[in-house]
């Protein structure tokens, strides 16, 4: 993971006494509550969240409601046209099964992510047409459908679409458009997924009895929501809250079977194990297989049947598990092999036929290894589709709307996006949105602590208190303490060697931390550091016992200086992009001949590196804003034959015995020759 920007969120003190004694809350929880923004005025929302928006709110819901009743009074041929990933399976399942309930003649269609792609498209429209479709409605997708409106107007077959996704332009030709996020849309609360929105449909055609609807499809309602990472605010709340309560009843059949393949079964779930366990392998039928497997699974009420369709979706999970990290591997190859595509602004990696269901995952862990937005594009003859992650602060689409001339289209929301280019303008696309990524200020990836801890408070009675800020999510994420100065006086392997547990101490109070995913060979800290931890707070219920388990989501050396750090390695990107330096950046930039002269005496007495930059300049005692000048200096060193380094990013030691001369370094000549032209 790349190193992020640390900030500790700031509360009014006064503020959480108010709040804690005009609801009677936990003082702590209070806190939490009002460095999230919660006051006096809004907690009511917050701690009693409700689905009380009127659906007729949203634009077209009346055209769409009326549309939707005549076609089932009428015993028309209705088609309810879904999208392949987690949202888009629950928002047809919540469609397709009130549509069935209220005897409608209704059947589903969810594309195939390979074959024909996003979207519902003109020769949808035609097949849906040769099946007796007179009405199709569209759930998580349609508001760029264009071409498939016009088509389904030509054939006299009706459109109602309903999604969450940005409106681009004109709205299609159709019966109804709901979309929260249409631009004349001036509701008070527009974050809906688009299962939120599907079922806000079912709410209006239903008229009366929203609370029975609740009860019936919350569950459904909740995975999509939580796999579609929308801001866990205002009605999202209330439909994730009641959503887990029904998961956890074991009342859908589909839904259990599921958790018994994903091994959690008889356990309650939370958001965080609905984002983890469930989402992804309902996502894992729509990339590796077909997403109508999963869309029978959650109507299933056949014990056996769902138990063979969620233990085809598990191996769905296993092999997109595979070849996701496969086509990680390539692409981060890809990446470290070429500069121009490490030290952009925006990273963009494509490959020959690279699994496209796989890809937006591969674009979310390059985003987090690199600190960066990326896009991955997978190539099949002359065409290539692509996925997008980006940063908090960075909007991907607004990247793309500004270089779409390169591009055949594209869509999506402000963090993730997908796009289709040509095989032949991949390159003039990356020199494009590289080029407006100059024009805006890039965030440094950002690390949000709720509050300092002291470790002496880490109890039972913290972790009760926590609960009222559930269910975690976007928006209201778990809560994540700072415990600072803590000294590491134990180190030990588990799983295997695959993770750490570790003993940090301060003062009187030691407690135990778990490190998941890092090797002790990898871990760059060592008994004795004092570190920060970056940590969540969870219950862990063991043989009977109950007690708090701590996992640390970072680490850093105590008193490091994030910001120093991280614009000194923006610099050195700043300047292997070829982009101009003025003098003071070239001179700040430039290892002096002393410098260079310690960098390698710790190398040599290192015997290599093998850890990240930040350690190597703290063991080597150079200030964090050095980073760059250290960075250079591993290209001289390099460049100069006294150090290589390997694919992995390992710093080994040349043998040899002839003395080197740093007059001789091309690098170091080019900067010094740069100053001398700002200089003149």
């Amino acid at each position: 993971m790349s190193r992020k920007k640390w900030t500790v969120s700031q509360y009014d003190k006064d503020m959480a006494a108010e709040l804690a004694e005009s609801y009677e809350l936990d003082p702590f929880a209070a806190l939490l509550l009002v460095s999230r923004g919660v006051t006096a005025d809004n907690a009511d929302e917050f701690l009693y969240p409700q689905c009380d928006i009127d659906p007729f709110l949203l634009p077209d819901m009346e055209k769409a409601a009326n549309r939707i009743r005549k076609a089932i009074e009428s015993f028309e041929k209705i088609a309810v046209f879904g999208d392949y990933d987690a949202d888009g399976v629950t928002s047809a399942a919540v469609m397709y099964s009130y549509l069935e309930s209220r005897g409608a003649d209704v059947i589903c269609h969810i594309p195939d992510r390979i074959n024909e792609g996003y979207g519902i498209s003109p020769q949808a429209v035609e097949n849906l047409k040769e099946r007796g479709v007179s009405l199709i409605i569209t759930v998580d997708n349609g508001i760029s459908a264009f071409d498939a409106a016009k088509t389904a107007k030509e054939l006299s077959v009706d459109l109602v679409i309903t999604d969450h996704h940005k409106q681009s332009g004109e709205l299609p030709e159709a019966v109804a458009v709901v979309d929260p996020q249409r631009t004349d849309c001036n509701i008070p609360f527009r974050d809906w997924a688009g299962v939120g929105v599907a079922f806000k449909t079912i709410c209006a055609v239903e008229g009366d009895g929203e609370e029975e609807l609740l009860d019936e499809f919350s569950d459904l309602v909740a995975i999509g929501t939580l796999a579609d990472v929308v801001p866990l605010k205002k009605e999202n709340r209330a439909l994730v809250y009641e959503g887990l309560k029904r998961i956890n009843s074991g009342s859908r059949q589909g839904i259990e079977a599921l958790k018994n393949a994903a091994g959690v079964s008889g356990k309650k779930l939370g958001a965080g194990g609905i984002s983890f366990t469930l989402a992804p392998r309902i996502n894992a039928a729509g990339r590796m297989g077909s997403a109508m497997t999963a869309f029978r699974l959650l109507l299933s009420d056949d014990e056996n049947d769902a138990a063979e369709l969620a233990k085809t979706i598990d191996t769905y999970n296993k092999e997109r598990h595979s070849v996701e990290n496969e086509i990680t591997k390539q692409a981060i190859a890809e990446i470290e092999s070429r500069p121009d595509e490490k030290y952009a602004s925006v990273i963009v990696v494509s490959g020959e036929n690279w699994h496209q269901g796989v890809i937006g995952i591969v674009a979310a862990r390059l985003c987090g290894k690199y600190g960066k937005p990326a896009v991955v594009i997978s190539v099949d003859g002359e065409k290539g589709k692509g996925s997008c992650r980006s940063i908090e602060g960075f909007s991907i689409y607004d990247a793309l709307s500004a270089v779409s001339d390169t591009l055949t289209h594209f869509g999506g929301h402000t963090l993730a996006a997908g796009l289709g280019v040509e095989k032949s303008r991949i390159d003039e696309f990356r020199t494009a949105i590289n080029e407006y990524a100059k024009t805006v200020e890039m965030p440094f990836p950002e690390l949000r602590l709720d509050c300092k801890l002291n470790p002496a408070y880490i109890n039972m009675d913290l972790i009760n208190s926590l609960e009222l800020l559930e269910p975690f999510g976007a928006g209201n994420e778990e809560p994540c303490f700072g415990l600072f100065n803590m000294k590491i006086s134990r180190i030990t392997p588990i799983g295997d060697g695959k993770h750490l547990r570790l003993a940090l101490k301060k003062g009187n109070t030691e407690i135990t931390a778990l490190l998941f995913s890092v090797r002790a060979e990898e871990f760059p800290f060592r008994l004795g550091d004092t570190v920060d931890a970056a940590v969540k707070i969870t219950k862990n219920e063991f043989r009977g016992e109950v007690k708090p388990s701590v996992r640390i989501c970072d680490m850093r050396f105590s008193g490091s200086n994030d910001v120093n750090y991280l614009k000194s390695v923006r610099l050195y990107e700043k300047y292997r992009r070829h982009e101009k330096l003025n003098e003071k950046e070239l001179r700040f930039i430039t290892p002096n001949r002393d410098f260079l002269a310690s960098a390698y005496k710790f190398f040599k007495k290192s015997g290599g590196w093998h850890f990240d930059l930040h350690s190597l300049l703290i063991r080597a005692n150079c200030p964090e804003a050095s980073a760059a000048t250290l960075l250079v200096s591993e290209d001289v060193l390099c460049e100069l034959k006294l150090m290589e380094k390997t694919e992995n990013g390992v710093f080994s030691l040349c043998e040899t015995s002839e003395k080197k001369d740093l007059d001789s370094s091309k690098i170091l000549a080019g900067l010094k020759a740069e100053m001398g032209e700002n200089h003149g």
